[in-house]
């Protein structure tokens, strides 16, 4: 298998394996927390990624081939199976071995992941 793949893989099955943590259960009546994701904007997501990913990702609607053949084009990354806005948090939370030591900073995660969830097959277009 190709170190690409397998990478890829490895990638999936962290997305599965934080879709799978539960959300807490909330006793009736009380109040939610406010929605961190209502102000998030894909077009602010998409500007922070073409500053900061394109260098290795490719970031664009319709584009098929990162600058960097190990990085997944940002489009596969959305329609990974599992891949859910709590598992996009996830992993705009923490480093990749394969990636430079980039955590996203918490005012620009809800933007990418917003811009990141328009690019998923089914989110208004593919």
């Amino acid at each position: 298998m190709y170190p690409s793949m397998q990478r890829m893989m490895l990638v999936g099955l962290a997305f599965l394996v934080s879709a799978c943590v539960g959300t807490p259960v909330q006793a009736p009546g009380a109040m939610s927390p406010p929605d961190m994701t209502a102000a998030a904007s894909p077009a602010r997501g998409l500007a922070y990624a073409q500053s900061v990913c394109a260098a290795c990702h490719a970031v664009e609607t319709g584009q098929t081939r990162s600058p960097n053949p190990e990085a997944p084009p940002f489009e596969v990354i959305a329609n990974l199976p599992g891949m859910t806005p709590t598992a996009l948090n996830a992993w705009l939370h923490s480093p990749h071995p394969s990636m430079p030591n980039i955590i996203v900073a918490p005012d620009d995660r809800d933007d990418v992941a917003a811009y990141l969830n328009s690019l998923k097959y089914g989110a208004g277009r593919g």
